[in-house]
């Protein structure tokens, strides 16, 4: 039975969010996912407004989703208008999405039933469990946010060491630059994704290289080949 990569994601502080802006970050969520399903070959759900799963049948795949779904939920913060600036809401700006990344074989999956059953899930699902929870804390302390777990210890660390030196780009990047980064990653041109933003060629390029776009399509490249 071959391997598939289940992705488990948890939304940061979403109750930090007033009830408009939950509703309108589902509605975002629910178009991400429906991107996803036709661009690769996945299977996403929603489940409680803040928890996310979706299996990545092609495990080359994963990475890519994994920060499109990162760079797609801090861009949110663009629709956030509250003046408020409590802790929570900061750590919703700063932080946006903890994902999980499981890699091993799915025992059931059925997804006209919705049925996920295997260690994947199991993989994922207990790494985010096994993070500090953030649902209602007022006090968040939050260390990574990009995990990698399967049976192969050094493939957990080859991949770790990838992912948690992405994550303090993208923990550092705005949501302006996150946008950008997600239309990188959707493969759009420095040009079209210009005209996405309402913004000059030579923005987008200092932006991304800001966020370390080199760095990042690097680590990509790398992900496919181990995981390949």
């Amino acid at each position: 039975m071959s391997k598939k990569i289940v992705l488990s994601a948890d939304i940061i502080a979403f109750t930090s969010l007033n009830e408009e802006l939950r509703n309108k970050l589902i509605e975002y969520l629910t178009i991400f996912i429906k991107s996803i399903e036709k661009d690769f070959k996945a299977y996403g759900r929603i489940i409680k407004g803040d928890y996310i799963e979706i299996v990545v049948e092609n495990p080359m795949d994963a990475l890519t989703i994994m920060l499109q779904i990162k760079s797609y939920v801090k861009s949110f913060s663009l629709n956030i208008k509250d003046t408020k600036n409590s802790n929570r809401l900061k750590n919703f700006k700063n932080y946006g999405v903890r994902i999980a990344m499981g890699y091993g074989v799915l025992d059931k999956y059925d997804k006209a039933n919705g049925i996920i059953d295997g260690e994947a899930i199991y993989f994922s699902g207990r790494k985010l469990n096994e993070e500090t929870k953030t649902y209602n804390k007022e006090r968040i302390v939050i260390k990574s946010t990009l995990f990698f777990i399967s049976e192969n210890d050094v493939l957990n660390q080859n991949i770790n060491t990838i992912l948690s030196l992405i994550d303090i780009l993208l923990n550092n990047a705005t949501a302006k630059q996150c946008k950008i980064l997600y239309f990188r990653l959707l493969g759009l041109t420095e040009q079209e994704i210009a005209k996405e933003v309402d913004a000059k060629q030579p923005t987008v390029n200092k932006q991304l290289t800001s966020i370390g776009w080199n760095a990042i399509e690097k680590s990509i490249k790398y992900f496919e080949q181990i995981i390949k």
